[in-house]
């Protein structure tokens, strides 16, 4: 087997940046505290819940503000007001936790070394990431060895979804090949190359992108075999796609499905059901309270900037292929869709200048709290569909019916992933990541989606 580089999965990279950045910060705190006259905080054994909490902030909000977003923390114009954002609501929420952290220092200054300390241990920690860690040295090596036809989708969203994930060129294992095929500026070598280009690129590893298990012509099987008894790493596409995209390729998925869809227990699971509506009832009352709490300040600017109706209710189909109507504030016009359905779509004129930023804010969705209650919907699940599109979805997307094995949600993991659906093609990405969810279905999961919805309504990425 040829010598492999070193290089880092996404799931590793994810790790050394949250490890780095606690030991990075908690470093710099100590040689400040040494070197200057700065006594607020001290690590010692006395003062492990210092350090504790600080870690468990800085772990919290760097989620939240996507310190831990590999796309984003490969650019360091991209990071940087994430981390500002994630010192600044750190140091005060550590400043207003009582018991827990040290008393205010009577010397004020001590504040700014504190918090110019954290800032300056993220800054720096980051900027050694971007020089070695996403640097070319690291990057993983792939060959594709596949089908034309899929090659170019495939390639697309690998680079799309990991920027250290490379891959090098392509061998077509279709027996009838058309000419050679350019893209994207990867080559394409013939079978016969395989085993000269694995050491001489130094491959990581082989993914097989074949639709058609069939279309592997035997001298490439043979190739494969051979590589794969000498313990090199060759693995499926849809495997490798699912790990890096977080979400299942249903368009590249053939007869034999059942491969790909062995569904979570948790779908099954007793005691995970009861806590996830136990979860539901609580978080829907407590939302209920803050829905009635900001209904005088939504109505006045419903009043204002909508002049109609606060709410609206709609036909949507829920688990098992039952309708109910939901509820939500009104960010329309009246009357939006005269002559039937339509797709809504980015920059719609029917929403009203208050609707958009209901919407942004994903304040629209307050009501739905009275959906959950009733057991209509849960927190978290695939989005409920209207019946019109559910019909024509269904006749063109694979597997989208089984969205509605589970309740449909408020959030959801194609939410917090994906803007507003406004097309078939946009239908298509929410179900790949629906299906992840369903597929994935865990209590880590759901805390996941939950946090990330919060980062969405921050962000306004709500539409």
């Amino acid at each position: 087997m040829p010598n492999q580089n070193i290089h880092f999965n996404i799931s590793e990279r994810k790790i050394l940046l949250r490890v780095f950045d606690i030991l990075c910060i908690l470093g710099v705190l100590y040689l400040v505290g040494n070197i200057f006259d700065f006594d607020y905080f001290i690590i010692t054994k006395a003062s492990w819940t210092w350090v504790l909490v600080l870690v468990l902030y800085i772990s919290i909000f760097g989620t939240v503000f996507e310190l831990y977003d590999l796309q984003k923390s490969s650019k360091l114009e991209r990071v940087s007001a994430n981390i500002v954002l994630t010192v600044s609501i750190t140091v005060l929420f550590y400043f207003l936790t009582p018991f827990y952290t040290p008393f205010l220092p009577d010397n004020r200054l001590q504040i700014l070394y504190f918090y110019f300390a954290i800032l300056f241990a993220l800054f720096a920690w980051r900027m050694l990431y971007l020089a070695f860690i996403v640097s070319p040295r690291f990057y993983k090596k792939v060959l594709l060895v596949g089908e034309i036809s899929n090659m170019e989708a495939i390639v697309h969203a690998f680079n799309v979804a990991d920027p250290n994930y490379k891959i090098v060129g392509f061998v077509n294992c279709e027996m009838e090949r058309d000419d050679g095929v350019k893209f994207l500026g990867i080559k394409e070598y013939s079978p016969y190359e395989i085993d000269g280009v694995v050491k001489k690129e130094n491959i990581s590893e082989i993914v097989v992108a074949s639709y058609n298990s069939e279309t592997i012509t035997p001298s490439i099987y043979r190739i494969l075999i051979s590589l794969l008894e000498t313990g090199f790493p060759i693995r499926e596409y849809t495997q490798v796609y699912e790990d890096m995209t977080y979400r299942v390729p249903v368009q590249f998925v053939g007869k034999d499905f059942y491969k790909y869809f062995p569904f979570s227990r948790s779908n099954q699971n007793k005691l995970y059901l009861f806590f996830h509506r136990f979860f539901d009832i609580v978080i829907s009352l407590i939302g209920t309270v803050f829905t009635i709490a900001l209904v005088p300040f939504i109505l006045l600017g419903n009043l204002i900037a909508n002049r109609g109706p606060l709410l609206y209710t709609q036909v949507r189909v829920g688990k098992n292929g039952e309708t109910f109507k939901i509820i939500k504030f009104r960010t329309m016009i009246e009357n939006a869709e005269p002559s039937g359905a339509v797709w809504a779509k980015k920059d719609d004129q029917r929403i009203t200048l208050f609707g958009k930023f209901l919407r942004n804010t994903r304040l629209d969705e307050l009501p739905q709290f009275f959906n959950i209650l009733k057991g209509d919907m849960s927190l978290i699940g695939p989005r409920p569909e209207r019946p019109y599109f559910v019909k024509e979805l269904s006749q063109l997307l694979p597997f989208y019916e089984t969205r509605h094995i589970v309740k449909p949600g408020a959030t959801g993991w194609a939410q917090v992933n994906t803007r507003y659906g406004s097309s078939v093609d946009d239908s298509l990405l929410k179900l790949q990541y629906d299906l992840y969810y369903i597929k994935h279905r865990s209590f880590f999961l759901d805390v996941n989606i939950l946090i990330k919805t919060i980062t969405t309504m921050i962000f306004f990425r709500g539409q």
